[in-house]
């Protein structure tokens, strides 16, 4: 979409002459012949960037400029004048303009000076559609936090937010470890500052010191620039390190001092570099277990874990699963274009289930569901959920068991779930599984399940 310009004289020939100037760059431009015609165009259209001549009639491009900044407060203004002089120019920078220059112009230098203002234009548009993106995702009541232990995390990360001290986050898979490293991040001070993730798994232990670290030109084989590791990318900001419990001991020790000294050196570098960094970390591992069993350092240990996070998971706060299935239905079915709602059913398979993949695992099979339903009601079906057998000694496969023995224990757990999530109605049970029901009576009473 191309940018728009509103251009104002008292002058028609001017207006029209910087009109074709700018157009040639292939901005819409709408000439005005007054101050008060431009301030109703851009009322009624809008405009991305004002070029305005300074000297008119009525109303001048200073008091024009001073009207736009109570109304459109981040629209760039740029003055025109053929009585240039340091006190106009300087009245007009002092009321907000973005720049000033002098009748006769020269249109490459009009052309650049648009330019730059149509790009802060846009910069400041994005800018704020970015902060409406982290406030709405951040904001603590776009947090799903029913359950009492939810609730207390985000009192405790609130209360956590504001320090510089280290924060380790350990929790299963899938409980939402980088969501809590964000949140300490976004409600803290430092907010306009970088937020960095890094998964320490994801990298070799040479690979590994070089991301974190940095390196300079020639430090290595390919090396052929120097680069910032992610400690000085996240300057004045926050670093993640993610799966902290897989670095190798000879690792630990390097982390270590980068901590205890607040500085870093680049592979191959000479010099140390001073680095302004809150450090949060995050594993599925027990730390402390791997401390015990001489897999992880001490130290290294009581330097990560100033301030210890438990994350709970689903399993065991399920006040939490109905609220967030909603959620990411609602932001699922937006995306696929449908209009969809959980049945009772779907909602008890939901509350029902395990999650041994926490929320990873929740958001999943809600966007399966979205995929696979087939009208405006999710049904159990619709979520394919893995239905754990029943913990006993007939649930566990025998090596020598037929193949007629395993197919009965996997029938056998499905129909079990499919009577729980339709709370023990064999009608509901068998539309579920997409049976008659006369045949669910009878696989009931051959499998010996309770109710044929």
């Amino acid at each position: 979409m191309s940018a728009r310009i509103v251009i104002v004289d008292d002058e028609p020939r001017m207006a029209a002459v910087i009109a074709m100037a700018l157009e040639r760059d292939g901005y819409a431009c709408e000439p005005c012949a007054s101050a008060a015609q431009a301030l109703a165009a851009i009322d009624a259209r809008g405009a991305d960037v004002v070029v305005s001549d300074l000297m008119m009639p009525e109303m001048d491009g200073i008091a024009l400029l001073r009207r736009l900044r109570a109304s459109h407060p981040t629209l760039p203004v740029i003055l025109l004048t053929a009585h240039a002089s340091v006190p106009s120019a300087v009245a007009a920078m002092r009321d907000g303009a973005f720049d000033y220059i002098a009748k006769p112009f020269d249109n490459d230098e009009l052309r650049a000076l648009v330019a730059r203002a149509v790009s802060l234009t846009r910069l400041e548009r994005e800018n704020r559609w970015l902060r409406q993106e982290v406030a709405s995702r951040y904001a603590p009541d776009a947090v799903v936090a029913e359950s009492a232990a939810s609730r207390a995390l985000l009192d405790l990360v609130r209360r956590v937010a504001p320090s510089r001290a280290t924060v380790c986050i350990q929790g299963e898979s899938g409980t939402g470890k980088e969501l809590v490293a964000r949140l300490l991040h976004f409600w803290s001070e430092r907010v306009g500052h970088p937020f960095v993730a890094v998964n320490c798994k994801a990298f070799a232990e040479g690979v590994l010191e070089s991301e974190l670290f940095g390196h300079e030109k020639g430090a290595f084989t390919g090396a052929a620039t120097a680069r910032a590791g992610c400690f000085e990318r996240a300057g004045g900001g926050t670093l993640f390190l993610d799966e902290i419990g897989e670095i190798s001991g000879d690792f630990q020790a390097k982390l270590l001092r980068v901590l205890q000294e607040s500085e870093v050196q680049r592979v191959g570098g000479a010099a140390p570099r001073r680095i302004d960094v809150r450090v949060v970390c995050a594993t599925n591992r027990s730390l402390r277990d791997d401390v015990a069993a001489g897999r992880f350092r001490e130290d290294l240990f009581f330097r990560l874990n100033v301030i210890p996070v438990q994350l709970t998971p689903l399993r065991e706060r399920r006040e939490d699963v109905l609220p967030l299935a909603r959620r990411f239905l609602a932001r699922s079915a937006r995306e696929a274009g449908r209009t969809l709602q959980f049945g009772a059913d779907a909602e008890a398979a939901l509350v029902a289930h395990a999650w041994p993949g926490n929320v990873r695992e929740v958001e999943n099979a809600v966007e399966r569901a979205v995929v696979l339903a087939r009208d405006t009601t999710i049904a159990p079906e619709d979520l394919l959920l893995e239905m754990a057998p029943p913990r006993t000694a007939s649930a566990v496969a025998a090596v020598d068991d037929t193949l007629q023995e395993c197919l009965d224990r996997a029938a056998e757990a499905r129909i079990r779930a499919a009577l729980g999530a339709a709370g023990g109605n064999r009608l509901d049970a068998a539309r579920t599984l997409g049976i008659e029901r006369t045949t669910l009576y009878r696989m009931m009473k051959r499998l010996g399940i309770e109710g044929a």
